[in-house]
């Protein structure tokens, strides 16, 4: 039972679809998914029967993921309604409708623990695995409060351990080297791919196969006016390096 997990990235993100593009061209789908984040949108989307190539076309034409990039001029909490009803258009309401199950992580604030939903309504645990800190208000569910899965877990492996074997881990967020950082938004971008790099090492050890594109460094995770390209970029790496991961797989 191949299990694929998805990390956070914000528009890095897209890259996910090229990964599972290219990973569906060679025979490998997964049974179960995991995602955080951007992860956790590209999940419940390919888990609900969308083909990687038209996901990229509703997040292009719907401009979804723009939840990921806030204005920086904004007074007071962003609200997450625009993102939930456009979620509400294009996926089931609960993940019981999903075709492929689907495991989405989000950081639960009091407890300061990861919490993975995979039953009952679907919108919600998006919206709370994607809901930046600050940014936003918390996402309340059952009476707790949540965060974005990022915060502990940007790579949610370890949610589908006990459910598959072997695990294909997809990361968006290549360390790379900055060579410049003369804005806000670079330095918060930064900030957070250093951040989250510790639990991504720890998600890496626990799968079979990681992949993870070098040249996504290249990309700012505010480059949703780059889609096409990141995607392309996800594509070409793993169809490049397919031997590789096939053989991972044994």
């Amino acid at each position: 039972m191949i299990g694929i997990a998805l990390s956070g990235g914000g528009a890095r993100g897209i890259a996910h679809l090229g990964v599972l593009k290219a990973l569906a061209e060679n025979g490998i789908k997964p049974d179960i998914m995991s995602g955080t984040s951007a992860g956790a949108i590209i999940g419940a989307f390919y888990c609900a029967g969308y083909s990687p190539d038209e996901i990229l076309k509703i997040i292009i034409k719907t401009k979804v993921l723009s939840i990921f990039k806030p204005a920086f001029s904004w007074q007071g909490l962003l609200s997450m309604d625009k993102f939930a009803a456009t979620l509400s258009d294009y996926l089931p309401s609960t993940f019981e409708e999903l075709l492929v199950p689907v495991k989405i992580a989000a950081t639960e604030l009091q407890q300061g623990e990861i919490y993975y939903f995979d039953a009952g309504e679907l919108i919600k645990p998006i919206l709370a695995s994607s809901c930046l800190p600050v940014l936003f208000n918390p996402i309340e569910i059952e009476g707790k409060k949540f965060i974005d899965g990022g915060i502990l877990n940007n790579l949610p492996v370890e949610g589908l351990m006990d459910y598959a074997n072997p695990i294909i881990a997809s990361s968006c967020n290549p360390i790379g080297v900055k060579k410049e950082i003369t804005s806000f938004k670079d330095v918060m971008e930064r900030s957070s791919i250093l951040a989250i790099s510790g639990n991504t090492l720890v998600s890496r050890a626990m799968s079979h196969v990681f992949i993870e594109p070098d040249e996504l460094s290249q990309f700012s995770g505010f480059d949703l006016s780059k889609a096409t390209e990141i995607f392309e970029t996800g594509y070409q790496y793993t169809s490049q390096n397919i031997a590789i991961f096939a053989e991972q797989l044994k």
